[in-house]
């Protein structure tokens, strides 16, 4: 199949990608004139493992290409996917000005019948919003050309986004005619060569669905947060009691870590923009309101420990920090709690050796730009010579087997905060730390 796919972020490369490995001839459109002119070197600009690979194999083959010509794109294209960025507005709704500017382009170009696909993030009822638009640009020009607009939510996890592409527990399809999900199908199948996944459904419901399951996982992550916040209180150990409702099957391990709190480009930006939708349809989201209030209070957990620790006022004090990206295997750090985290302690004076395998580019230009206080380290025992405290932010897996020695010998204290509890406290204080974690009380 032919495949325009508008926005080159991270979905549209992934979807492209992996769309071109298995046989169509795809297209990534970018007004980023630079984005696009390096995508074509074979430069990618972001970290996902195994995203540049199949991007420099596949561009090798000509199955997958690069423009920034919407014009003859969409023309030639039977599919054109919406994968352009909605980003949260003031209110916390999702900015839809993007996908509209798109399917207005496509209202312009398209010549013959087209599926118009929504990969985008996006509030229930954009697909109708969408179709009106295109329809508009049709009748401007008098074309007869006849549309499908079609919901196709990714669920993609940063850091497994190829094998989560390649072999999907499901693909959520909404589609409100037959021929439109038949050509889904067809575009599908042979990611689904052991057994059929595609789950369909009518177009607001798809919308829907994606919203549903980023608010289902972050609401696991603040109620763990909010279990171990009152297990600090109490004397309870968290992690202990994660062990015993885990095991329950109703309740499951998964997304049930203490921590410092979620981040990324999904969790953040959904729950609020599902929330929003709610009021706007004059529902009170309670649940919504209090998954976000308890995360960003979270952000503030290894801070307020630090601050309780040394005191507020942190000048002349230097914090080794391990981890800058919202998750490992990325170097995605929007809602990072690294942000918060060193934002925090270095206006009340302190410096801080900042260590991170893939993020360090992202935190150096974007998200810490400007903040002074920061020093960036090629390694991660680097960041540890002279420093009062360890703290542990991202859980990458190089930091899971550390040479505590090493550890202990280029810090100037024995203060290990470790925001993600990857340690077990017992064997960390027979070891000489003063090891703090969340959701257990320090002694």
């Amino acid at each position: 199949m032919k495949i325009t796919i508008i926005g080159s972020g991270y979905v549209g490369l992934v979807s492209g990608a992996c769309f071109a490995q298995m046989g169509n001839t795809v297209t990534c459109v970018d007004i980023d004139q630079q984005k696009i002119k390096n995508l074509i070197q074979g430069i990618v600009p972001i970290y996902e493992p195994g995203l540049e690979d199949l991007i420099i194999e596949n561009s090798k083959k000509g199955s997958l290409q690069f423009s920034t010509d919407l014009n003859n794109t969409i023309k030639e294209a039977q599919l054109v996917f919406v994968a352009v960025g909605t980003p949260m507005g003031a209110d916390g709704s999702a900015d839809l000005q993007y996908v509209l500017s798109v399917a207005k382009s496509i209202g312009k170009h398209i010549e013959s019948y087209t599926v118009i696909v929504d990969k985008s993030t996006v509030p229930v009822g954009t697909a109708d919003k969408v179709k009106m638009v295109v329809q508009t640009e049709l009748d401007k020009r008098n074309c007869k050309a006849s549309f499908d607009v079609v919901s196709n939510p990714e669920f993609l996890k940063e850091g497994a986004a190829i094998d989560d592409f390649m072999f999907p527990d499901r693909v959520v399809v909404g589609a409100n005619s037959e021929k439109s999900l038949s050509i889904m199908r067809e575009l599908y199948a042979p990611f689904m060569k052991n057994h059929d996944r595609l789950i369909s459904m009518d177009v607001r419901s798809a919308e829907m669905t994606k919203y549903a399951a980023n608010a289902m996982l972050a609401t696991k992550i603040s109620f763990i947060n909010e279990m171990s916040n009152i297990c600090e209180l109490v004397g309870a150990d968290i992690n202990k009691v994660r062990n015993g409702i885990g095991s329950d099957d109703r309740i499951g391990y998964s997304f049930i870590y203490p921590g410092c709190g979620y981040g990324g480009s999904c969790f953040p930006k959904d729950v609020q923009a599902l929330a929003k939708t709610a009021k706007d349809y004059g529902y009170t989201p309670n649940l919504l309101d209090a998954v976000e209030l308890v995360n960003k209070a979270q952000k503030h957990i290894i801070s307020n420990k630090v601050i309780k620790q040394f005191g507020g006022n942190l000048q002349g004090k230097i914090f080794a920090v391990w981890g800058l990206a919202f998750k490992p295997g990325t170097d995605d750090m929007r809602e990072a709690s690294a942000i918060t985290i060193i934002n925090e302690l270095t206006k009340r004076g302190a410096k801080i050796q900042a260590y991170d395998p893939k993020a360090r580019a992202e935190a150096k230009n974007h998200y810490l730009k400007g903040n002074d206080s920061v020093a960036y380290m090629d390694e991660k025992y680097q960041a540890l010579k002279g420093a009062d405290a360890l703290i542990l932010i991202t859980e990458w897996l190089e930091f899971r087997s550390p040479d505590f020695e090493r550890i202990k010998n280029n810090l100037k204290t024995n203060l290990f905060f470790d925001g993600r509890n990857q340690f077990d406290k017992d064997r960390m204080q027979k070891l000489g730390f003063n090891y703090q974690q969340i959701g257990v009380r320090s002694d």
